[in-house]
């Protein structure tokens, strides 16, 4: 049997580094024996009680002779090297505990299937956590020039992270693309367009360029997300030709006559061909979850790590955040909880590489409107965003929306650029009911005025 505790403990005193128990999170519960846990123990109080200093060669071999935990003279593994191995064996043992322990089959027997495989699983990544070391590794950036040189040629060669270009030239021009590791929040007020620019630019324009996207769409329902995202794809392809308000649109199906299901026959024949084809049609894959998708029922940090590693996710959209279920509320301040879930949004945003885009609200204005009763477009700022501010700080870029659906016609605005833009307007065509969302070509509309 593998001696990595006595190796460790040996190699503290030799050293005197009783520290390193502290750095690398080393607890007594982490070794095989119990010899090793009195050991443990002791250098541990040893060095409380006498100034940090660790317990002399002869003192240890005194206390614990070898048939309780064996000195191993001139160890030269490093303590990161000996806190892994000692950690691991130490997460094998707790998981065949777990996979032995008798109640297993009685919770095998009498839960369901879903209930069981959440409990295994919380069960599973509690024993993750508890061996995980506190490794740290530091970069010195006078001498690892050659890391960064590594790190700058697999960006060039797209295979460290990748940038998901916008459906919108002007956020391009502005921030790039969306780069994998950062989150982006989208916030509106109510009924003014959040799921359906993030849908357009989030999901759709995504796959276009091959990604496969992760939708948590937790106020839809299947069908009118997908009815939604119909009517955008095929407006990209032109197949409908609509003439709204006087103007001629290259258009999509109608998106109110397929959710009452009211699609003329020649249109419904039509739309049949177009679902037949979509594959073809689409490099990337999407791959929704939506408020009634069935067995949907955990909604946490945890359950959308899963479900990003089993699909692969290149780009998530979580809309909106505030029905995911929060993290605790640990420090009990107001907000702390949407806090603790942005936080960790961001965490998995980088370990997964991903692109995760969140949607949330802006708070409702009363004044918004003028004594005639209308309107103007006015993009919520930064401080009206709604439930906390952690989004906003954790956010790469934030985009208030706002759009006038009877005029056909929005605007975002980018609220907060940590690589530039912020300030920037994007204009856009409005028209979600025939799937037409875009820019707005200012050249286009200026050349109408030319004499």
């Amino acid at each position: 049997m593998a001696a990595h505790g006595q190796q460790l403990l040996s190699k503290i005193v030799d050293t005197g580094d009783v520290l390193a128990l502290t750095r690398l999170g080393i607890k007594r519960t982490d070794y095989a024996t119990e010899g090793e846990q009195r050991a443990h123990d002791f250098v541990v109080k040893y060095a409380a009680d006498n100034g940090g200093v660790t317990p002399s060669l002869s003192t240890f071999v005194a206390e614990f002779p070898d048939e309780v935990c064996a000195y191993i003279p001139g160890v030269t593994d490093s303590f990161d090297y000996l806190a892994r191995e000692l950690k691991d064996a130490a997460g094998k043992r707790a998981t065949a505990k777990l996979l032995s322990d008798p109640n297993m089959q009685r919770d095998f027997d009498t839960k369901t299937t879903e209930e069981f495989v959440a409990s295994l699983t919380k069960q599973l990544e509690r024993i993750k956590l508890e061996t995980r070391t506190n490794i740290r590794t530091f970069t010195d950036v006078s001498s690892e020039t050659d890391k960064f040189l590594a790190e700058y040629r697999a960006r060039k060669a797209g295979t460290s992270f990748r940038i998901w270009r916008s459906k919108f030239a002007s956020i391009n021009d502005q921030i790039g693309g969306y780069f994998s590791g950062n989150t982006y929040a989208w916030y509106a007020r109510s009924g003014r367009g959040k799921s359906v620019l993030v849908m357009e630019d989030g999901a759709i324009e995504a796959a276009f360029q091959g990604a496969t996207v992760l939708v948590w769409a937790l106020e839809m329902s299947e069908f009118e997300w997908m009815a939604r995202a119909y009517s955008s794809i095929s407006a990209r392809l032109g197949l409908v030709n609509a003439n709204i308000d006087g103007v001629d649109y290259a258009a999509g199906f109608e998106n109110k006559a397929l959710l009452m299901g009211r699609l003329t026959d020649e249109f419904e024949t039509e739309f049949e061909t177009f679902l037949r084809t979509l594959n073809e049609l689409i490099p990337g894959r999407i791959i929704l979850r939506a408020a009634d998708s069935e067995g949907f029922t955990e909604r946490g940090i945890t359950q959308l790590e899963a479900d990003i590693r089993e699909t692969e996710a290149d780009v998530v959209v979580v809309d909106p955040i505030y029905l995911m279920d929060y993290e605790a509320n640990t420090s009990r301040v107001a907000g702390g909880d949407v806090a603790a879930t942005s936080v960790k949004l961001k965490r998995l945003a980088g370990q997964t590489k991903t692109v995760i885009h969140l949607v949330t609200q802006a708070e409702e204005d009363a004044s918004e409107k003028g004594e005639d009763g209308v309107r103007e477009l006015r993009p919520p700022k930064r401080a009206e965003l709604k439930k906390s501010k952690a989004i906003l700080e954790d956010a790469a870029n934030i985009f208030g929306i706002d759009t006038l659906a009877h005029e056909g016609r929005g605007v975002i605005e980018l609220g907060k650029g940590r690589n530039g833009g912020e300030d920037t307007r994007v204009e856009i065509v409005y028209l979600p009911n025939w799937g037409i969302v875009k820019e707005t070509d200012l050249a286009d509309e200026a050349a109408q005025f030319v004499a």
